[in-house]
C-alpha cells in the first residue's frame, strides 16, 4: 500500500518537537512506569484523580517551538497507558474526566496552528487500560495471575474509532503510531502484536479516506504505507540510498534520556550536541524530533526551556542551511564538518575549528562567494590549479582543483559556525 500525501512540507521543516505527556507526567519515573513497576489501575488511578494540568499554557509551548526554530509539533494524544488527552466519546480515561475538566488536545492544536506550526499526535496501538485488550509479555498485568483475556477484534474497534475521531475533529498533518511487535520472544512464551492484529491495512485506508493529506509513520508493520520512517534515538551512519521510492526519515531523540517528565533523569544533551544532530541528520536528508517530557502540571522544566532558546538562537543566524536545505550531491565534506545545500546555496558546518585553512576539493572555478552566514563576513578563499606546481609552498594547501579558505585563528562565537558557499551554476 502507497500513499500519495505530499511530504515536501515536512521535509523543509527539518525539525520538529515531540511532546509526552499524560498521567505517567505525575508519576515521574518515565513513561513506561506502570509496566516497569508493575503498577495495577487501583494504584495508577491516583494520577488520574490528581491530574490538574493548571500550568498547561500551550501558546508558550508553540512559542518555545517556533522561537527554537521547530516548524511541527507532536503530541502524544494517548499512550501506553490509555490516558487520552482529548474528549473522545469513545472512553470516559480522558482528560475531560480529571480535575484539569476540558480537552487539552484541542488546545495544543489551537495554539500552535496560532503560531504557524503543524500538528501531529502520537497515537499508541497497545492500551494497558482498556479492559478488551488482551494481555501480551508488554502488559503490566502479565503473569500476575490475570487471565490473558480480552476481546481484541472489540479492542481495534476502540483503536479505530478513535484515530477516526481525531482525523475528523482536528485534522492533524501527522499521525505517529507507536508500535507492533508482531515477534513472539522465545524467552517470553507469549504473542506480540502486528499488523494482522491492529487490521493495520483496514486503519490506513480509512485514514486516506478520512484525509489524504495526513502523514503516517512506519510502525503499523505494514511495509509500503510508510509515509516517513522513525529511527529512534539514532540516526543513519550515512545518507539513506533512494530507492525507487524513497521515504523521507525522522530520528527522534529525548533531551534527557526519558521520553516522559523524570527529573531524577539526568543526562542531559547540550545545545551544541542538539545541533549537531540536527545538522547531522539534514545533512543526510534526514528530520530531527526532539523530545520535551512536562511536568505532571503541564509546564516545560526551565532547563529544556533553556536549551530550546540556546538552539533557537543558533537557527535564528543559521536557519537557512536547515529549513528547505538537505544532502549535498556536488560538495564533499572535509573531515569534521556537514554539508548542507539549498540550491546552488552550500553550507559547510564546522563541528571543530580547523585554524587557519579548510579545504574543499573538486570546486576550483565553481566557488564564487563564501561567507560566515552569522555575520555575512567574507571568508577569503584561493584555488589550487596546475600553476602551483612550480610553486612549492603552495602544493601543500591542497590537491589541484580544490578550494582553499582562509579562516580566522579563532573561532566565531557560535557552537556550530557556518561557512555559506555561493556556486556557479
Amino acid at each position: 500500500m502507497t500513499s500519495a500525501a505530499d511530504t515536501e512540507w515536512f521535509t523543509e521543516a527539518r525539525f520538529g518537537l515531540f511532546v509526552h505527556w499524560g498521567l505517567y507526567s505525575l508519576a515521574a519515573r518515565h513513561e513506561w512506569v506502570k509496566l516497569r513497576e508493575r503498577l495495577g489501575d487501583e494504584h495508577y488511578d491516583r494520577y488520574l484523580e490528581q491530574f490538574r494540568a493548571d500550568r498547561y499554557d500551550p501558546a508558550q509551548w508553540a512559542a518555545d517551538a517556533k522561537a527554537a526554530g521547530m516548524r511541527y509539533a507532536i503530541l502524544t494524544s494517548k499512550h501506553h497507558e490509555g490516558f487520552c488527552l482529548w474528549d473522545s466519546a469513545l472512553t470516559d480515561y480522558k482528560a475531560t474526566n480529571t480535575p484539569a475538566g476540558r480537552d487539552l488536545l484541542a488546545e495544543f492544536v489551537t495554539a500552535f496552528r496560532a503560531e504557524g506550526l503543524r500538528v501531529g499526535f502520537y497515537h499508541s496501538l497497545i492500551d494497558w487500560h482498556h479492559p478488551d485488550y488482551p494481555l501480551d509479555w508488554m502488559h503490566p498485568a502479565w503473569r500476575s495471575g490475570v487471565e490473558p483475556g480480552g476481546d481484541l477484534p472489540s479492542y481495534v474497534e476502540y483503536l479505530h474509532g478513535q484515530v477516526e475521531e481525531l482525523v475528523t475533529a482536528h485534522h492533524p498533518d501527522v499521525l505517529w503510531f507507536d508500535f507492533s511487535f508482531p515477534e513472539f520472544p522465545p524467552e517470553k512464551d507469549a504473542p506480540g502484536k502486528g499488523r494482522a492484529d491492529w487490521q493495520s491495512d483496514r486503519l490506513v485506508r480509512r485514514i486516506r479516506e478520512l484525509d489524504p493529506n495526513v502523514l503516517i509513520n512506519d510502525r503499523l508493520d505494514l511495509p509500503g504505507s510508510a509515509d516517513f520512517v522513525t529511527p529512534e534515538e539514532m540516526a543513519p551512519h550515512a545518507q539513506p540510498p533512494a530507492g525507487e521510492r524513497a521515504v523521507p526519515w525522522e530520528s527522534c531523540r529525548t533531551l534527557n534520556g526519558s521520553w516522559g517528565y523524570a527529573p531524577s533523569f539526568q543526562q542531559w544533551l547540550d545545545a551544541g550536541q542538539i545541533l549537531r544532530l540536527l545538522i547531522d541528520g539534514v545533512a543526510k536528508n534526514g528530520n530531527l524530533l526532539l523530545n520535551v517530557g512536562p511536568t505532571g502540571r503541564g509546564e516545560f522544566e526551565p532547563r529544556a526551556r533553556r536549551l530550546l532558546a540556546e538552539v533557537g538562537e543558533w537557527m535564528r543566524l543559521h536557519g537557512e542551511s536547515i529549513h528547505g536545505a538537505g544532502a549535498s550531491t556536488e560538495v564533499q565534506a572535509p573531515a569534521d564538518c556537514r554539508i548542507t545545500q539549498s540550491g546552488d546555496r552550500v553550507f559547510v558546518h564546522l563541528f571543530s575549528w580547523p585554524a587557519g585553512h579548510l579545504v574543499l576539493e573538486g570546486l576550483a572555478g565553481r566557488l564564487r562567494y563564501a561567507s560566515f552566514l552569522h555575520d555575512g563576513a567574507e571568508v577569503p578563499f584561493v584555488e589550487v590549479r596546475d600553476w602551483v606546481a612550480d610553486v612549492p609552498h603552495r602544493v601543500a594547501l591542497g590537491p589541484e582543483g580544490s578550494v582553499v579558505l582562509t579562516l580566522p585563528a579563532r573561532q566565531p562565537e557560535s557552537a556550530v559556525p557556518v561557512i555559506e558557499l555561493s556556486l556557479r551554476a
